[in-house]
């Protein structure tokens, strides 16, 4: 009886050990930027992950009825870490791009906004690159922003500066080491809402579209082999977006609201 009866133990273990590697490996882990990125995804006083972005990731692993796991990696190395297996989905206003996705997939676009160029307050909005010569312009290093003001800055005799981080960048132009900053417009809408941006800077204005270089808006990256993973964000995207809960979630941060395209 006690053989059997450990036997039966050590199977009811087996099982259950079985169970939960399952269940372990049916999760789906999201890879966020290690940085703050707000209104989108930043850390509050506790340490918790909050924002936009991380509100929606909440609503497409209930949709899909999956638990999720959230994964910090540093933006420069964050294809790398969806390539080799470290995390299932890039959810970090990852935009996409045709360069982009020579190496890994997205799902559909689940925001867009402008890209916008701020600076110190001079009253002076002309953002034409003739007219910056001269100037230092900052830019998130490995983002479209990069890629933009290296395209169309400098060459007409901007310095291009680059940084690990946004926040890195908007620090430097409010301390004076920068003459300008280039991202996404709701972004830099927060920073210039801050004490700290709206003593030192002011909207310059919004820069000429350029698709190939700027995207197509913002998607979940997703290894090219995970078609089902795909379809199932993008199943759990349209019915958010049916549901009216892009317009819920964007409720609740006042200052992106009419600032940003989300699929209806």
């Amino acid at each position: 009886m006690k053989l059997n009866r450990r036997l039966a133990l050590a199977v009811a273990a087996a099982t259950m050990l079985a169970g939960a590697s399952s269940a372990a490996v049916a999760d789906i882990k999201f890879g966020v930027a290690a940085e703050p990125y707000p209104p989108f995804s930043s850390k509050d006083a506790s340490g918790k992950w909050v924002g936009w972005e991380i509100d929606l990731m909440d609503a497409v692993c209930a949709q899909m009825n999956e638990k999720c796991e959230l994964v910090e990696v540093a933006w420069d190395g964050i294809i790398p870490a969806l390539t080799s297996k470290q995390i299932d989905v890039i959810w970090s206003s990852m935009s996409i791009t045709g360069e982009r996705k020579q190496t890994i997939d997205f799902t559909n676009m689940y925001y867009n906004t402008p890209t916008v160029i701020i600076g110190a307050k001079t009253g002076d909005k002309d953002i034409t690159p003739e007219h910056l010569k001269g100037k230092v312009m900052g830019a998130q290093v490995s983002t479209i922003h990069e890629k933009y003001v290296q395209k169309y800055y400098a060459p007409a005799g901007v310095e291009v500066k680059t940084y690990a981080t946004q926040d890195e960048a908007n620090n430097d132009l409010a301390a004076g080491r920068l003459d300008y900053v280039q991202a996404d417009g709701s972004a830099l809408d927060a920073f210039l809402k801050t004490e700290q941006g709206s003593a030192c800077c002011e909207l310059k204005g919004q820069v000429k579209d350029d698709p190939e270089v700027l995207g197509e808006g913002v998607g979940g990256g997703v290894r090219k082999d995970e078609a089902a993973l795909k379809d199932k964000l993008n199943a759990a995207i349209a019915e958010l977006a049916k549901s009216g809960k892009f317009e819920e979630i964007t409720n609740k941060y006042p200052d992106l609201v009419g600032k940003m395209i989300v699929p209806k």
